[in-house]
């Protein structure tokens, strides 16, 4: 597979979490680390089967247990960061904080072998993430120092998630396959975390498990899958910056569905997004041609 073709594949990852939202919606009242175990089983069951019917379920004996612990660590952990962090301070502050995983990944990626970080790869990703700014932000009340803790813990998210996608690069002769046994710990991990802190309550229509199963063969299933490639053999400074069009085309998404409101700062913010993305991939052009 060609750097082009995985850079691809990883991008499927970000069309497919502008869903997340729509699909989330659908799952109410669903409580969130429930909502986790289900979407996650759907996702890592779905995995199974394409092993079994590919591979071969034997490849998962070849991966070090290690391995299995840093993913479950990085898909687990982001997502109790993240709930926690909601709970405890004002959902688009914290998103907001959470969403900075993009700019780190970038900045990260500098670390890596093999890799060039540029300038206009970091300008990019701050152009994209001001983009991404005025969407997250559209019902901010302001940073409230009594929700620091939340805010604390959005911020340790997006470290989870970028330390978890460029250390993934390293992983690179590791199957994708792992990342089924990612996603199976995860929903194990996330019925503990229900069972100890929620309450169960399930579905309360046809529409509600038709969005948990959305959820667990989209953006919390095929998403986590294409990201390992993507992040793996790809252009991680790329992906990075192309992953700030989620949120964009997530309210898009809820607008066609009549679920939001358009309003003026769209136009803003799809502008802003994509002038990052097209510094970023300008970057990764010049960085290919002196390769």
């Amino acid at each position: 597979m060609t750097r082009k073709t995985a850079t691809l594949v990883g991008f499927i990852a970000v069309l497919l979490w502008s869903l997340l939202a729509l699909f989330t919606v659908g799952t109410a009242p669903v409580p969130p680390f429930q909502l986790t175990a289900m979407s996650f089983l759907v996702g890592g069951t779905l995995g199974v089967i394409w092993i079994a019917a590919t591979e071969g379920l034997g490849v998962l004996r070849t991966v070090s247990w290690r391995v299995y612990a840093f993913g479950t660590l990085g898909l687990f952990g982001y997502h109790a960061l993240y709930f926690s962090a909601l709970r405890m301070a004002p959902a688009a502050e914290a998103g907001l904080i959470a969403y900075l995983w993009p700019l780190f990944i970038v900045l990260f990626s500098g670390l890596l072998p093999g890799e060039s970080l540029r300038p206009m790869h970091v300008i990019g990703a701050l152009v994209s993430f001001a983009g991404a700014a005025l969407i997250v932000l559209g019902g901010a009340s302001g940073f409230d120092t009594a929700a620091l803790p939340g805010f604390v813990l959005a911020f340790l998210c997006a470290l989870t998630w970028s330390g978890y996608s460029v250390l993934s690069r390293r992983l690179g002769n590791t199957p994708t396959a792992s990342v089924v046994v990612f996603c199976l710990a995860t929903a194990v991990l996330s019925t503990g975390a229900h069972l100890l802190w929620e309450d169960t309550v399930w579905p309360s229509s046809t529409l509600g498990w038709a969005s948990v199963a959305g959820l667990g063969l989209g953006p919390v299933g095929l998403a986590f899958y294409v990201w390992d490639v993507g992040v793996k053999r790809g252009d991680i400074q790329l992906l990075g910056v192309a992953s700030y069009g989620a949120p964009l085309l997530s309210t898009l998404v809820l607008i066609l569905a009549g679920v939001a409101q358009p309003h003026s700062s769209l136009l803003i913010a799809g502008v802003l997004i994509t002038v990052g993305a097209l510094m970023a991939a300008r970057a990764s052009a010049s960085s290919s041609k002196q390769t």
